[in-house]
């Protein structure tokens, strides 16, 4: 991968992680500010469920941004693009749908098939 291709990459991931947390920080402010008497047992019910909802996202966003921090290493120690399995470079395309993806297309679908076999197996 070209140098200019692993700075595009790097400012990808940079912006995407830098999204995530402003989004993270939006929903604790909201948290933080939201009225919490409700005299409507059903409207507190909604709120509940929604709060719920957005602590699980935000949860999901943690995630992810130890994905996109540990791509950003790989692309400083010369590893990003390349498959952890097999050391094959992944696709660009791919990269750029899914640029935290640490597998080749084929390496991901036989990890997945593999899955699929021990679930069923069970």
């Amino acid at each position: 991968m070209s140098p200019q291709q692993l700075l595009y990459f790097r400012n990808k991931l940079q912006q995407w992680r830098d999204d995530l947390i402003t989004e993270s920080q939006e929903t604790l402010d909201h948290l933080r500010s939201e009225i919490r008497d409700v005299g409507d047992e059903a409207e507190r019910a909604s709120r509940e469920s929604d709060n719920i909802l957005e602590l699980r996202t935000r949860d999901r966003y943690r995630k992810l941004l130890k994905k996109i921090d540990d791509a950003i290493k790989r692309i400083e120690d010369g590893s990003y693009g390349y498959c952890e399995e097999t050391g094959e470079e992944i696709g660009l395309g791919r990269l750029e749908a899914r640029p935290i993806a640490t597998l080749t297309v084929d390496a991901q679908e036989r990890r997945e098939m593999l899955q699929r076999q021990f679930r069923d197996d069970r």
